[in-house]
């Protein structure tokens, strides 16, 4: 069996991503890892976490995206005193028809910038729970659909910073990928100076349309899967919660949680989008590989002794990916 996406859907899939992605190039520098993440989460119509210590263009990447797709944008700026009511919305008595009124909040947007999640407490991050997994927010009783296309990207900073709140599993689970960030290079940093020199922000356009975006995310679903990558992608995950099967003692031992279901879905939807991102109508065990880092980085959750010993979660996936063999 094999995909039934068309040359000519294809050749047009490709136009839009590369014009999205030189939108992309031509304001941001480096940070290509993200610029894939970013773009994974737009055609798989999922969520992305992106962490890093505060000015490496977390909030910078996330509007340029936003921007070049057109579409509503919104941005929350998350502090410990931001309630659920100000991200999800509330009803408020009109004094004048002696009625309530709903007021929907800003997370009723194609695309909403949490910007440093970690900063707001466990009940406003809870908030988010519904609307990123059902679509839809609950206001005095009352069910509201979010758009069609609806992409959370929230930022936060590492969770060792003074005043910054830990991420609850169910609520990293929502994110599809998460993706880090180092200081760029100094080569990078110098062009970083030159573009704002040349006020390579101020000229703000759509290139694509939210059309073009709907019509990627549908022609991502007909990316073919086949059934022996489906099998890796599941073997994948399963090490993850019998890790000790698999990898070096001393390495299984800082595992206290293996990955979910949402996990093997994640990767299905990530490598169906990574294979359209590179032109292909199939999903490769390559792709499936490359995705592992940002697909499991928030799943597996590591020991206090992990912490303590310096055992980066990259260096456990490494082990488990390289246990598991490639069909």
């Amino acid at each position: 069996m094999e995909s039934d996406i068309l040359e000519e859907e294809l050749n047009k899939s490709i136009e839009i991503i590369k014009a999205i992605s030189n939108y992309y190039t031509l304001r941001i520098v480096g940070q290509k890892n993200l610029q894939d993440s970013l773009l994974i989460a737009l055609l798989a119509n999922g969520h992305i976490l992106v962490e890093s210590v505060p000015g490496l263009a977390k909030t910078t990447a996330a509007k340029v995206l936003t921007e070049s797709c057109g579409g509503r944008f919104s941005r929350i700026q998350c502090t410990p005193d931001l309630l659920p009511s100000d991200i999800i919305g509330t009803q408020t008595y009109n004094t004048k028809t002696s009625e309530f009124e709903t007021r929907i909040g800003p997370v009723y947007a194609n695309f909403v910038l949490l910007d440093e999640i970690n900063r707001s407490s466990s009940k406003t991050q809870s908030a988010m729970l519904e609307a990123m997994q059902e679509r839809q927010v609950s206001i005095g009783g009352k069910n509201y659909r979010l758009p069609e296309v609806f992409i959370v990207i929230a930022t936060q900073n590492p969770i060792d910073q003074e005043g910054t709140y830990l991420l609850a599993e169910a609520q990293q689970d929502r994110f599809i990928i998460k993706e880090t960030l180092d200081y760029p290079s100094e080569s990078e940093e110098l062009e970083i100076l030159k573009r704002i020199e040349d006020n390579i922000f101020e000229n703000r356009k759509s290139v694509v349309a939210i059309e073009h975006i709907k019509y990627l995310q549908g022609l991502c679903k007909r990316v073919y899967l086949d059934e022996a990558v489906k099998k890796y992608i599941i073997k994948i995950v399963h090490a993850t919660r019998n890790a000790s099967k698999f990898i070096r003692p001393e390495l299984s031992k800082y595992i206290t949680n293996g990955a979910s279901t949402r996990a093997a879905i994640a990767f299905m939807e990530a490598g169906k989008a990574r294979a359209l991102i590179n032109g292909r109508t199939y999903v490769t065990p390559d792709d499936i590989k490359e995705l592992s880092h940002g697909i499991l980085r928030h799943r597996i959750s590591l020991s206090f002794e992990a912490l303590a010993d310096e055992v980066k979660v990259e260096t456990i996936i490494d082990a488990i990916i390289a246990s598991v063999k490639v069909p």
